[in-house]
């Protein structure tokens, strides 16, 4: 009988996983599986009995409690087994809650769940909301497992074959084989998928879909306003907010990509990695209050994360150290503080990471200098010291702070001789080069930088115009503040060699541009800045002469 049953009943050939923290729950959500004809039935009490347990064996169907009290929630629990790939296609992940606040719903939804059921539950709703889903999941099972095997060509002609046999799933079906043809870099057939679906309907993912298409094309400008008119009608679409933000990026314009993620955050405040995202773009944005906040979340939200890491206990570190640099007062002080703290609970929870200590240490010394503690401060440079002696084998990262500290504590020689190491060492990687860049013209703390970019834009504007003693006022001041910035060396030498062309008698102002490129004279070839010093220095050496 048991055999017969299981032909006919789908629920009797597949395993399943409970997870909820209450006994009485697991018992009775098992009582009901067994009722609708499931034989396999595994129960747990926690995240981490049920993250070891999908390690070691397949698992169809998962129905997981959100709240599991102390420890990782539902979310944690599908977000790393979407993350280890522990669970394939095929298999159902349900969430099962008694909460329903909108955070934690929109948390949970961006990874997918494949169904909510609300508590108390009833053997009649489980039956009809799981047997549908498993019947759709045994209809599609041959297109999920090519896909798991990532055999897309294959997986896309079982798509076609499909689409006239299975018309109830056909939205799927269209949905998949965009996915499918864009994996494979066939941007055409996937545009042509999202148009035909939107030439019927307008669907939320196919338009999503199609910008994303039109992103990889570099159609910047038509994928943004399409995804700004998704996001009008669609004002809880995470995945846009986040495509949006690359665009507004590529466009090159950080500050309006910000603004966007900072909504997300706010319709979906715990979702790690657009956390992460923004405290990122703030910080290059030099938005170091919006940065702190958002690297404060993203701490808070990695502590039973899968991706929880030490770079951000750094950022956050170092972020603050950069807010308290120079601000004596209660609120600097409270943020030193905060940012110590920070770095000695990374220790701690990072204890067996390699360099850990030392990446601490480098950030502590910067922060007790902005506090004018000077003496703290130079007693780690000398106990980090002979740890940095080889600077050879020091990573960017490690690099890039440790010059920031020795710039901070008036080592200037040393870290730019440190710097130059790097360039030749990063050649090839552009990124670190940029970052080398802008530390050697901006050895300063951000309020610092703020002031001195202000005075350069102030600075264009005026030789814009035509004002070209303003010009050569402004620029000097922001060079007061950053002596060695090559992009503000050059424009004052510009300046003043436009005003030589209206006074060339004047050898002051000769003097000046060679004082400017004297200045520069140890500029590294892979600056972006250096053949615009080269030819100025030309252009300087034929008015000498």
């Amino acid at each position: 009988m048991t055999d017969s049953k299981a032909d006919f009943n789908p629920f009797g050939k597949l395993t399943y996983l409970v997870i909820d923290d209450f006994e009485n729950f697991r018992l009775s959500m098992r009582q009901m599986l067994r009722s609708c004809g499931a034989d396999k039935i595994e129960l747990v009490a926690h995240a981490n009995q049920a993250i070891q347990y999908c390690t070691y064996n397949h698992v169809d169907v998962v129905l997981c409690d959100f709240n599991l009290g102390e420890g990782k929630n539902g979310q944690h629990i599908l977000e790393e087994l979407r993350h280890k790939k522990l669970l394939k296609r095929s298999s159902l992940f349900l969430m099962v809650t008694a909460e329903t606040s909108k955070e934690m719903v929109m948390g949970a939804r961006e990874y997918q769940p494949d169904a909510y059921l609300t508590k108390p539950i009833n053997r009649a709703v489980l039956e009809k909301r799981l047997g549908a889903l498993i019947s759709q999941r045994n209809i599609l099972l041959p297109i999920n497992r090519e896909i798991d095997r990532e055999n897309y060509p294959e997986a896309i002609s079982l798509c076609l074959q499909a689409l006239p046999r299975q018309p109830r799933y056909k939205t799927w079906l269209m949905k998949t084989l965009g996915d499918l043809y864009f994996q494979l870099g066939d941007q055409a057939h996937a545009l042509k998928i999202y148009d035909d679906v939107l030439a019927q309907r307008e669907l939320s993912w196919a338009k999503l879909g199609r910008c994303k298409v039109l992103l990889a094309k570099r159609s910047l400008d038509e994928a943004v306003d399409g995804l700004r008119d998704l996001l009008a009608k669609h004002p809880d679409y995470m995945e846009a907010y986040d495509l949006l933000a690359e665009g507004l990026e590529r466009q090159g314009r950080p500050t309006q990509a910000q603004q966007v993620l900072e909504k997300a955050a706010e319709h979906s405040p715990n979702a790690l990695l657009r956390q992460k995202h923004l405290a990122e773009l703030a910080g290059s944005n030099q938005d170091m209050d919006t940065a702190s906040d958002a690297w404060r979340r993203t701490v808070e939200l990695g502590t039973y994360s899968i991706h929880d890491n030490s770079e951000h206990y750094l950022a956050l570190g170092q972020t603050l150290s950069d807010l308290s640099e120079g601000d004596l007062d209660e609120d600097g002080a409270e943020k030193a503080k905060e940012a110590l703290a920070v770095l000695k609970k990374m220790e701690k929870r990072f204890d067996g990471e390699e360099g850990i200590g030392l990446r601490s240490r480098i950030v502590q010394c910067r922060i007790y200098a902005g506090q004018g503690q000077d003496r703290q401060a130079a007693k780690i440079l000398e106990s980090i010291r002979p740890e940095l002696q080889d600077t050879t084998v020091l990573d960017a990262r490690t690099g890039l702070d440790y010059a920031k500290t020795l710039f901070r504590l008036g080592h200037e020689s040393d870290a730019k001789q440190l710097l130059a190491e790097m360039s030749e060492r990063f050649s090839n990687d552009p990124e670190t080069l940029q970052k080398i860049e802008s530390l050697l013209d901006e050895p300063v703390g951000f309020r610092q930088k703020i002031k001195a970019r202000a005075l350069n834009r102030d600075g264009i504007k005026a030789f814009e115009s035509g004002n070209l003693q303003e010009a050569a006022e402004t620029f000097s001041k922001a060079l007061e503040i950053v002596p060695d910035h090559a992009a503000l060396n050059l424009n004052l030498v510009q300046v003043l060699m436009k005003e030589h062309d209206n006074n060339p008698t004047s050898t002051e102002l000769l003097k000046r541009c060679q004082s400017c490129l004297d200045r520069l004279s140890g500029l590294p070839e892979q600056h972006r800045q250096h053949r615009r010093y080269i030819a100025l220095k030309r252009k300087l050496k034929g008015l000498m002469e």
